[in-house]
């Protein structure tokens, strides 16, 4: 609970210091995170380079700021540092760069990318007999690029062990509601009829997020696709909580800070 609490203080710090960020679904990736982060994933945040760490792609790259507070969080980062996010000469930018910021595996923005670099990643690991885990952090609306179903396919044609991709599923993209773009449902049999085993979860509570990861740690028997049922915005005011509004937010620090519930 701490690092959940520690990870959304982040991300309010970052947006409201700013005037503003992609607030909706950082948030909604928040507890996904403070879970790998606080729980689940191998790592040494003085050797964020050690070989025998977990490797995480945050796809959805324009959620960077989750993950900047995850680092910070997790003692890559100065918590202090966050309040820098966006301004002019900070590392922190609107997506994350691997060759600023210590922790991040790739540099994300450009979406429907993440999975074909987790996928080599995982590949990578199994052909030389190593132990981590990758896990790829995708959005709903990013699931529309077909570069991620290529992805898809050839983890599973590789018998990928150790890969988890877990889907942020929030149900809104930046110009609304998914449903009214693109119908994805049935999801879940979208990703098993391309080989991956399925599993759902909330992915706002922490202890079922930490149980089901754990669990597929000592099975290692992927690939996995966790969906995870998000909110947009959570954490927000309820006018905005859930809605296309929150996806990304701006204005005046005093004015920000009062969008936020916490």
């Amino acid at each position: 609970m701490e690092v959940i609490q520690q990870i959304k203080n982040g991300i309010k710090l970052a947006v409201c210091s700013s005037g503003g960020g992609h607030a909706g679904g950082s948030l909604s990736v928040s507890d996904i995170l403070a879970s790998l982060y606080g729980t689940v994933m191998k790592y040494d945040s003085s050797n964020p380079e050690w070989e025998g760490r977990d490797r995480l792609i945050l796809s959805k790259g324009h959620s960077g700021i989750a993950l900047y507070a995850a680092l910070a969080a997790s003692g890559f980062i100065p918590f202090e540092e966050l309040a820098s996010f966006g301004a002019a000469g900070s590392r922190l930018m609107n997506h994350p760069d691997a060759h600023l910021v210590p922790g991040v595996e790739m540099c994300t923005g450009s979406l429907g990318h993440g999975l074909s670099l987790a996928v080599g990643m995982a590949l990578a690991g199994q052909m030389k007999g190593q132990e981590y885990f990758t896990y790829c952090i995708l959005g709903d609306s990013e699931c529309c690029e077909g570069s991620v179903w290529e992805a898809a396919m050839y983890a599973f044609q590789k018998k990928l062990k150790r890969l988890v991709v877990i889907i942020d599923q929030n149900g809104i993209g930046c110009d609304g509601p998914l449903e009214k773009m693109v119908q994805m449902e049935p999801f879940d049999s979208k990703w098993s009829s391309f080989g991956f085993k399925v599993e759902e979860t909330n992915g706002h509570d922490a202890d079922e997020m930490n149980q089901l990861f754990l669990r597929l740690r000592e099975e290692r028997n992927g690939p996995y696709a966790v969906i995870a049922h998000t909110i947009k915005g959570h954490g927000l005011k309820r006018e905005i909580e859930g809605t296309g509004a929150s996806h990304y937010i701006s204005g005046t620090s005093e004015a920000l800070n009062e969008m936020f519930a916490f």
